[in-house]
């Protein structure tokens, strides 16, 4: 999988030469939170072009840490599994991502800011329970991105589950939320809250009142957001 080797014996180096390729970590990400079709990996590596993508998935199964397989439920469409090596590596995938919201700076975590990578984890993380019963659709508008990035709508469904888009839905909007992504994103890692961000007016409410004022619950934050901040 890697370019070059290290030539050393250590188990440490020959894991190296195989996980530590740019993006290969990331894309384990994916990977263990449950994306298994190659456009469910693409939304959440937006920034990864299709073709390094492609061969970073060759490059996993060649090393045995996935499966390429026909998808049951959707004939002449392949998907990505994790092998039994390939779960292996889901404490490793996490204790990064628990390193990385402890140790890393805040302000350096938020400078890398990317809309599409948030609303798809919100997507994913998104908890149905708290939800109204039938279909509830929240609209999420960050008034300084450009326009084709500006509005997302989350479609929740608690029997069906949550579905997100980029192009109105032309559903009725239950929830609309007006944001700046900076807020929305810190709020996803758990260092700013709802509450917090309507009170000073950064984040704006409008709709369904019982949605607005669940919506810390509901809202799909990112796994990691329990984890606190420690000194370096």
């Amino acid at each position: 999988m890697a370019v070059g080797s290290y030539k050393q014996f250590c188990p440490v180096a020959m894991a190296a030469e195989v996980l530590c390729t740019r993006w290969t970590v990331v894309l384990l990400r994916e990977l263990v939170a449950g994306s298994t079709r190659f456009n469910e990996l693409r939304r959440g590596v937006p920034r990864m072009s299709p073709a390094l993508l492609s061969q970073r998935l060759r490059d996993l199964e060649a090393a045995g840490i996935l499966a390429r397989e026909p998808s049951v439920s959707d004939p002449g469409i392949f998907e990505y599994h994790l092998t039994a090596s390939g779960r292996e590596l889901g404490p490793i995938v996490e204790a990064f991502g628990i390193w990385g919201q402890r140790r890393i700076e805040a302000d350096l975590s938020l400078q890398h800011l990317d809309v599409q990578l948030l609303m798809w984890d919100m997507r994913r993380n998104l908890n149905t329970t708290p939800m109204p019963k039938g279909r509830n659709v929240i609209q999420f508008a960050y008034p300084e991105l450009p326009a084709s990035q500006r509005s997302w709508w989350l479609i929740v469904d608690p029997e069906d589950g949550v579905d997100l888009c980029s192009v109105d839905p032309g559903f009725d909007v239950d929830l609309y939320v007006s944001v700046d992504l900076r807020t929305m994103t810190a709020i996803w890692m758990g260092l700013d809250t709802v509450r917090a961000a309507v009170g000073n007016q950064r984040m704006l409410l409008t709709g369904d009142r019982k949605i607005a004022s669940a919506m810390q619950t509901w809202l799909g934050l990112s796994p990691f957001a329990k984890e606190r901040k420690l000194a370096s």
